[in-house]
């Protein structure tokens, strides 16, 4: 049997199939990684910090000007558009056959495909909030700001992305709700993801069904582990999957 029919009767057959996606599920539309050769924090150089530093709590506070250039430039200044896997991931939750996906993005790509029950481990960048008053912003009212440093209409405090910057603990309910997700599956389709950034990949020693498909262009620590392991692009794999 082909890896791929094999997977759509993995899927079939599953009673609580679950998504773990990392960045190289948003790649596909456009988006940069962050530790690829190409990535965000081996190309962007312009800044004279790593964009590692610039996406920290710390340099959030003491620099919010550059912290807004680099975060519009490279999050928010972008055309970008769900892609093939988003797709499919969003049709098998809506046929019954996934029930949740978990990522490590703030793109909010997921949800603009159509996925309902998404788990953001990091955040989202739609979602902008003032640290003190908490009064939300719309999205577009931040990008129109093209880069300059928002600041609460209230508080006059700098307003924040709603998404978990480095020095900062990922939120308990949704680490509950992932790691839930995760121990509850039957199946467990990783997706786009080194496995690499910690806390967030802790959480796959949580799973104990029978299956594990992991889709993503390098090797990982938890190839040997998996049922089935596909070098191809995720929108590739998904969309033969999904039909």
């Amino acid at each position: 049997m082909e890896k791929i029919e094999r997977f759509a009767q993995l899927i079939n057959q599953s009673k609580n199939a679950v998504f773990f996606g990392g960045a190289g599920v948003s790649t596909e539309s456009g988006m940069k990684d962050y530790r690829s050769e190409d990535g965000l924090y081996n190309t962007v150089k312009k800044y004279n910090v790593s964009p590692e530093t610039i996406l920290s709590h710390s340099f959030f506070e003491a620099h919010p000007d550059v912290f807004y250039d680099f975060y519009y430039n490279y999050f928010l200044n972008t055309s970008a558009e769900p892609n093939r896997a988003h797709f499919a991931l969003a049709r098998l939750e809506a046929e019954g056959k996934l029930q949740a996906v978990i990522t490590q993005n703030i793109d909010g790509l997921h949800q603009r495909a159509g996925s309902k029950n998404v788990i953001e481990l990091h955040g989202t960048v739609l979602r902008h909030y003032c640290p003190a008053c908490k009064k939300e912003y719309p999205l577009e009212e931040i990008k129109a700001l093209r880069g300059q440093v928002p600041l609460c209409e209230k508080c006059k405090r700098v307003i924040k992305p709603a998404v978990v910057l480095y020095e900062e603990p990922l939120d308990e309910k949704v680490i509950n709700s992932a790691i839930n997700a995760i121990a509850s599956a039957d199946l467990l389709i990783i997706g786009g993801t080194s496995l690499a950034v910690y806390p967030a990949a802790g959480f796959i020693r949580y799973f104990g069904g029978g299956n594990i498909v992991l889709i993503n262009r390098d090797e990982t620590g938890m190839d040997s582990r998996a049922t089935l392991v596909f070098r191809e692009s995720i929108g590739e794999v998904l969309s033969k999957v999904v039909i």
